[in-house]
Order: C-alpha cells, then sequence, then structure tokens
C-alpha cells in the first residue's frame, strides 16, 4: 500500500487528477451497473412470482374425485424421477382427461405435482414432462391455510432452475398432499447473464473514456497553473518581481492567481521601496559625511602644515565634527528602527503597555532638549497592546518636533484621554499642501531643511502606530497657530488580567 501511495504521489498533477476522475467515474459506472442489475433481476424474479401466483391452488380439475383414482399407484414414484419416469410411460389419466397444470404442451406457464404427507412419494399429473425436486422443509406447508403460500428457489429433476410455490392440497377423503408449483427462471438468469455483458461493456467504454475526458479535464483545468510556473519560474531565473498572469473567473484556481498577483506586486513595492531607502539613506549620509572629510582633512593639512588654526577656528571645527557625528549616529539608528525585520505586528506575541506612564517618561526627556519651554501635560490612565520600546520611540519623536519648532517660551501641550493621545505646539504649523508628505521617509519641509534631523521621525513614528493596530494623524489646530499630532490606539483605561 505504501509502494502504490508512493507511485501515486511521484506523478504529476496532470496524471493524478485524471486517474482520480477516472477512478470516481469507474466507481459510479459501477455502482450505477450494480443498481440497475439488482433492480432488473428483483423485477423479473418479481414477474415469475406474479405468474406462479395465478397458479390454482387445486390441481385436480372440476368434476375429478382422488378416490376414483388408482392412488398412488399411478404415475407416482418415491422421488421426483421416478416418478417422472412412471408418468412418461403411464397413459392413463391421473387428474382428469385435459391436461392439467404442467401437463402435454405445456400449455401454462407452471407445472404442478403433488408430494405425500411424509414425503415419500411424489406423484405427477398425467403428461407431465418435468418434475420438481422437493426438499424436507416443503413439509412446513401441512400446516397452512387454504390458498396460504411460501415461494422458494429450486431445480427442476435435471438441474434447471426454477421458482417453487408450497402450498396446501386436501383432496375429496380429507386426505392432505403438499402441492409444488414451480415456473422455469432459465430465461431470468440468461437475461441477467446478458445484462451483465453489457453492463460490463458498458463500464469497459466509460471508465476509458472518464480516463480520456480526464485528461483533457486536468490539462484545460491546470492551464492557470502552468502559466503560473512559467512566471514563477522566469521571476526564479530573472529576479524580476512584478510580473503577474491573468486572472478568469472566481474559482479556487483564479484565487490562486490573484494571490501570486498580490504577492509578486508586494515583492515589486518592497524592493521598490528598499531601493528607495538605500538612496535616500545614501543622499542623507552623503552630506554629514561629506562636511566630516572637509573638517578633517582641513585639520590634516593644518598639522602637516605646521600651521595650527586658532584655537577658536579649531574648537568651532571640533564642535562641527560632533554634531555631525551625533547626526549620524541619530540616522542610522532611525534606519535600524524602520530596517528591522522583528517589528511587532499585531496579535503577535502581545504585551500590556501602559501608554500614560510612556507619555510622562517621554515629557520628562523632552524637557531636557526643551529647558525654556512650557509642558502642559493631561495624562489618563490607558494600556495598550505593543511594543513599549517603539512606542515610547514613536511618543518621543512626536516630542522632539514639537520641541523643535516651539518658538521660545512657547507650550508644548500633551494629552492622553480615552486612547487618543495628542501632542501640539504653538509653532509656524505645516502648510496645507506639505501634509500629506509628513510621513514620507526622508521628507523634510523646505522651509526646516536648515535644522537638524533627518526626516525619518515621522516615518516611524507611523510605523509603529500601524503595528500597534493604531493610526496616526498630523494637521492643524481646531484654533490658533502650530501643529497638532493625534495618535489613536485601542485599549482600555484598566490594566488588564
Amino acid at each position: 500500500m505504501k509502494r502504490l501511495t508512493g507511485w501515486f504521489r511521484s506523478r504529476s498533477l496532470r496524471s493524478r487528477l485524471a486517474m482520480l476522475t477516472a477512478a470516481a467515474v469507474a466507481v459510479a459506472i459501477a455502482l450505477s451497473a450494480l443498481a440497475c442489475w439488482f433492480i432488473v433481476r428483483d423485477r423479473l424474479y418479481e414477474q415469475v412470482r406474479q405468474n406462479l401466483a395465478t397458479a390454482p391452488y387445486n390441481p385436480i380439475g372440476p368434476g375429478s374425485n382422488t378416490r376414483s383414482l388408482d392412488w398412488p399407484k399411478a404415475n407416482c414414484g418415491t422421488s421426483a424421477a421416478e416418478a417422472l419416469t412412471t408418468t412418461q410411460a403411464n397413459n392413463s389419466k391421473l387428474f382428469g382427461s385435459s391436461a392439467g397444470p404442467g401437463g402435454r404442451g405445456g400449455f401454462y406457464q407452471w407445472n404442478s405435482q403433488l408430494e405425500t404427507d411424509d414425503g415419500s412419494t411424489v406423484c405427477l399429473p398425467i403428461g407431465a414432462t418435468k418434475a420438481i425436486n422437493a426438499t424436507q422443509g416443503d413439509l412446513a406447508a401441512l400446516g397452512f391455510a387454504p390458498n396460504q403460500a411460501v415461494y422458494r428457489s429450486g431445480t427442476y429433476v435435471g438441474g434447471a432452475p426454477a421458482m417453487v410455490r408450497v402450498s396446501l392440497f386436501t383432496d375429496g377423503t380429507g386426505e392432505k398432499f403438499i402441492l409444488l408449483t414451480a415456473s422455469s427462471t432459465q430465461t431470468v438468469l440468461n437475461s441477467l447473464q446478458q445484462l451483465e455483458l453489457i453492463l460490463l461493456g458498458v463500464a469497459v467504454f466509460g471508465i476509458i473514456g472518464a480516463g480520456v475526458t480526464g485528461r483533457l479535464v486536468a490539462r484545460s483545468a491546470l492551464k492557470p497553473v502552468d502559466r503560473l510556473t512559467d512566471v514563477v519560474e522566469h521571476i526564479a531565473r530573472t529576479e524580476e518581481v512584478g510580473n503577474t498572469i491573468p486572472v478568469h473567473g472566481d474559482d479556487e484556481i483564479a484565487r490562486l492567481s490573484s494571490s501570486f498577483n498580490s504577492m509578486s506586486t508586494a515583492l515589486a513595492n518592497s524592493r521598490d521601496r528598499q531601493t528607495r531607502l538605500i538612496a535616500d539613506a545614501g543622499h542623507e549620509l552623503r552630506t554629514p559625511l561629506t562636511s566630516l572629510r572637509t573638517n578633517v582633512d582641513l585639520l590634516i593639512r593644518s598639522n602637516d602644515t605646521g600651521r595650527p588654526l586658532p584655537e577658536a577656528t579649531r574648537t568651532k571645527l571640533l564642535g562641527n565634527m560632533k554634531a555631525q557625528m551625533q547626526e549620524l549616529t541619530l540616522l542610522i539608528g532611525d534606519l535600524l528602527q524602520l530596517s528591522r525585520p522583528d517589528s511587532p505586528k499585531p496579535g503577535q506575541n502581545p504585551t500590556v503597555v501602559a501608554l500614560h506612564e510612556i507619555a510622562d517618561r517621554a515629557v520628562e526627556r523632552a524637557r531636557l532638549r526643551g529647558p525654556g519651554l512650557h509642558f502642559d501635560l493631561a495624562v489618563h490612565p490607558w494600556y495598550v497592546h505593543g511594543d513599549a520600546a517603539g512606542l515610547e520611540r514613536a511618543v518621543i519623536n512626536l516630542l522632539d518636533n514639537a520641541v523643535k519648532y516651539s518658538p521660545p517660551g512657547g507650550t508644548v501641550e500633551v494629552a492622553l484621554v480615552q486612547g487618543r493621545l495628542t501632542v501640539r505646539d504653538h509653532g509656524p504649523g505645516i502648510p496645507a499642501d506639505e501634509l500629506q508628505y509628513v510621513f514620507d521617509r526622508f521628507w523634510r519641509s523646505p522651509s526646516s531643511r536648515q535644522l537638524p534631523g533627518s526626516g525619518l521621525g515621522l516615518s516611524i513614528v507611523a510605523q509603529t502606530v500601524r503595528d500597534g493596530g493604531g493610526e496616526v494623524s498630523l494637521g492643524a489646530p481646531p484654533e490658533g497657530a502650530g501643529t497638532l499630532a493625534t495618535v489613536r490606539l485601542p485599549g482600555q483605561s484598566d490594566r488588564p488580567e
């Protein structure tokens, strides 16, 4: 069995589908043929039984009297075979002058005979040409009521098949006999044999046709799979993601094709984003690296020529180099945050995070970066599921932007109410036509490019909030100047158990 299963699995999908189709059709044809054969058999035997039911329960005939007969000396024998021999040699009347049941010429469709109540003697009517083989179970008919009978399978003397009706016969003297009435079933058997051959032929041709049809159906059904395979192999050879295949209909193959197209498009978009990220990162790294190289070259040339720089100039260069190194460190950290493959996703390893505590810590850090600013804090308890470090980084980025663009002595308003975190500054605000770009990587407003930053802070905020199942927006406050950042995260005010 294991070898057969292994052989089947080693076949191609098209061959397996064709074989399964042929097997299913073969089983259906076999079951239909069996049902047909049994139905026809039962119907034919029912017709034979109905024929037997019309046979008379009195085989003597009108005006006959068993007392006047030489019973059981004429046409009788100790067995059905001997009784048949006797009646063939005896031309005298036994049950009347007319051809009785089973008499000469086979005028009736049945044959009858009598058997004594002890089963020792069988008697046949005059002219009988067939005798029925009796069984020991026939003696049960002695307890039957008039016109009561049972039916059984039996044979004639010589082995021909028949259906036998067993009933009770009482003669004029009150003596009881067993009446056997039989009808040949040879025609039924011949018809069933012919039907078997016909059904077998139909089954063979049906299975062959099913195999051919299954092969054609498999070839047609798997064409989309072949196209999908070709595209996958092409992508594997050339690494050209983004190729798609046409989709027709809404069946499983169409769904598979649509899923592949979505995956291919997603891979292409991911590669495009990676390419843009590398290009943007290279562009952003080039500026501080160029400035660092210029300052280092200036210091080296001053040292090589023996003409030291003025102390104030040297101090300024070192300060600029430190600031550029900090900018590089910040930029590299932002890039690592954006490119982490293990960023938490909703529903994966959820951790209960107290968002109000994160907001408090972030505000304390922001106070150090904006010592001249006033922070208006209104934070209420709110617990969410997410990455604590990532959420804290996102809140700090929002506060850094508020600190960066707040005027000296300005106020930064921070509120957390029912999962809605808002950070508002009173700075110059963001032009309406630039709001659509604020969450793009490396995007910086033309009016703020002279300020420090890499343009990745808000991208990190958007990614972290989306990973936590929330949403973030940035816009103008309902009234007054400045910028209002809003973060909504699903959670609850009480700590979950």
